[in-house]
């Protein structure tokens, strides 16, 4: 008769030993995924952010109905925009460029107009491809946002 090797020797016992040891490190690693990567919650202001949105929905309403408009020209070295339509308006403009995937392109400046009410925005670098641009009333009451896809010297109708 052989004789019988301890269990600590044997295949079996390791065998469904290691199987739930992988599900608990499994679970470990899941949980601390989990934790590491939580998802935000419902923000507690979330009534007051609702009506801000509104807000910003109402300026740009409002900028349609007094029928603002701006021609946005594009050069490697600046930015031009000139008012093309609705009321008068001579003060600075909140403009605000915004890349849809690299918010470190990012850029926001209060322009204001020269003495051929043209609004120079120098640019450091070149821009280029998808952009949201926002030209707001330095009084903040209209906005103008639009998707535009830039390309090189073109013009851009803003309304």
């Amino acid at each position: 008769m052989s004789k019988q090797l301890p269990w600590y020797k044997q295949f079996w016992p390791w065998f469904l030993i290691v199987l739930p040891m992988c599900a608990v490190v499994a679970s470990i690693t899941t949980l601390k995924i989990a934790l590491d990567n939580s998802d935000s919650l419902v923000a507690e202001e979330y009534y007051k952010e609702g009506k801000g949105i509104n807000m910003d929905l109402r300026k740009i309403k409002y900028a349609q109905q007094i029928g603002m408009k701006f021609l946005v020209k594009v050069s490697d070295q600046e930015l031009q925009i000139t008012q093309q339509g609705g009321p008068e308006y001579r003060a600075a403009l909140n403009v605000q460029f915004y890349h849809p995937t690299l918010e470190d392109k990012d850029f926001s400046i209060n322009a204001t107009a020269d003495a051929n009410y043209v609004y120079r925005i120098p640019l450091s670098a070149a821009i280029a491809g998808p952009w949201e641009v926002r030209i707001e009333g330095f009084d903040g009451k209209w906005r103008i946002q639009q998707r535009i896809d830039i390309k090189d010297d073109v013009e851009y109708w803003l309304n």
